[in-house]
């Protein structure tokens, strides 16, 4: 996922995130992911609660791409344990197995009280599929 925040003189800020998705309360899935507390991205959206996101798939053959971007407002959580659990579930994500070594969730615990957490709640999305235009783009 590729995330754009307003940086102080008003530019966008893209960084990369890992995320997870997670079904809000309204059982609408929303993405997650961490950071470090003190980042310029943390510290952007301190200042301004909003982001837009995007997450694509596909391989590199333009007729396969496929995504989707969404305007959100960011919720920061502070909770460690919060933050931890969200920590471990991303690394859970993102490892081949499924499953943790001891030392990745003893790293993520560490870490959990200098991050926080970004809860994306969707304003708006927008969608591509570039798998629909056939061969004839």
């Amino acid at each position: 996922m590729t995330c754009a925040t307003l940086g102080p003189r008003g530019w966008p800020h893209l960084m990369p995130l890992w995320y997870v998705v997670r079904e809000a309360g309204d059982g609408r899935p929303r993405l997650w992911a961490w950071t470090y507390a003190k980042s310029q991205k943390a510290r952007n959206l301190e200042r301004d609660p909003r982001a837009t996101v995007q997450v694509e798939a596909g391989r590199d053959v333009y007729e396969q791409l496929r995504g989707i971007m969404l305007e959100a407002d960011v919720v920061l959580h502070r909770d460690p344990q919060v933050v931890e659990a969200l920590g471990l579930e991303i690394f859970r994500r993102y490892s081949d197995s499924g499953r943790l070594a001891p030392e990745v969730a003893a790293m993520v615990a560490d870490q959990a009280p200098k991050r926080v957490g970004m809860e994306f709640v969707e304003r708006r999305r927008a969608t591509w599929d570039h798998r629909k235009l056939g061969s004839g783009y």
